[in-house]
């Protein structure tokens, strides 16, 4: 049923199926849905939903968040999918839409020779959730190259820029999570990029797998196959990716588990704080390759959540509970998921 028709507004569709729409495939019927390709498609487009009194909820690619079974109100992807470059000196800064695919756009910059996100290669999901929570791998976060980000105010259909700093940005975290959450939504990125040789290859066996000069793309290739070789493909197996955060801790209790288990990654911080691995954690307890009904622990990463089909959010969050349950008994510490929840 469309319940809008006019140049400036994208067809509004009703009762619309998300279950493909999200790479964990959990069933989802969103009351409306649209999605708008222009700016000025975007700002009718809230218009609307202000006029309706429905409440808006923004979508991406799909690949960190958990839908309900029902979703009330707007669900909105914008499709903004254009993405340029311009120059100054020896920087380069790309201006991305928020709907272009995030690896599309590594691949793209990385085939111009350019330096700065090719250690993200892979990540599924469109830019616009990027800066939500600070995607990183592989010793690189978005944070470390984001110059600026345009956003769209909610309720007033204003464009406003946030620089970097702005964002706040921390693990897993920045202000979109917080003070801006359901506030406005991402339209572009401003990413930092260099003309020069910068390779960060500190991670893993990444440099192994490489010369002592590499190009972005070689980077980006090899962390793509790294990623493949541990990562199943949410087109084959339903999943989120990474489902838990790795959790940091004080410094002490750090050590403290350390003197019990001599072999367990961790990774110092900043403010007397350590990093732990959450699916080295979540190993120790027995659970990979674990599977309980529609839902399970994939068999070669323990970080990785995977749907086997016929399973809802309820019952994925009640399986990923059981395991956070299991790792605070063993280690006393707390997993949190790293999925965005979207409430009904």
């Amino acid at each position: 049923m469309v319940l809008i028709n006019h140049k400036t507004i994208p067809v509004i569709k009703s009762d619309a199926d998300l279950t493909l729409s999200n790479t964990l495939r959990l069933p989802c019927i969103a009351e409306h849905y649209a999605e708008p390709r222009t700016l000025n498609a975007l700002r009718h487009t809230l218009a609307e939903a202000e006029r309706q009194q429905w409440p808006v909820t923004l979508l991406g690619g799909g690949s960190n968040v958990l839908l309900p079974l029902e979703l009330p109100g707007l669900a909105i992807r914008p499709i903004l999918n254009q993405w340029w470059l311009a120059y100054e000196g020896d920087e380069v800064l790309a201006h991305v839409g928020a709907g272009v695919n995030w690896h599309a756009l590594v691949l793209g910059v990385a085939a111009r020779g350019f330096w700065g996100i090719e250690n993200l290669a892979l990540i599924p999901g469109d830019c616009g959730a990027a800066p939500v929570q600070n995607i990183g791998a592989y010793g690189v976060e978005l944070s470390d190259n984001l110059h600026a980000v345009q956003v769209m105010d909610l309720a007033t259909g204003h464009i406003r820029w946030l620089s970097g700093a702005e964002c706040a940005f921390g693990y897993r975290d920045s202000i979109f999570k917080r003070e801006l959450n359901e506030r406005v939504v991402i339209t572009r990125l401003v990413l930092r990029l260099s003309r020069w040789p910068a390779p960060k290859l500190h991670y893993g066996d990444l440099a192994s797998r490489l010369n002592d000069a590499p190009t972005p793309m070689e980077v980006a290739n090899a962390v793509s196959a790294i990623r493949q070789e541990k990562l199943p493909d949410p087109r084959q197996l339903a999943n989120a990716g990474s489902f838990f955060k790795n959790p940091v801790i004080p410094a002490s209790q750090a050590q403290k588990l350390l003197s019990y288990y001599p072999e367990m990654p961790h990774f110092p911080q900043e403010k007397g704080l350590t990093k732990l691995a959450a699916g080295w954690l979540i190993d120790q307890c027995g659970l990979k390759g674990v599977r309980e009904g529609a839902f399970g622990v994939h068999e070669r990463q323990a970080l990785v959540l995977v749907h086997h089909g016929g399973g809802d959010r309820q019952g994925l969050l009640d399986f990923a509970c059981r395991i956070v349950e299991q790792v605070s008994a063993r280690f006393d510490v707390l997993l949190e998921p790293e999925p965005r929840v979207i409430q009904p």
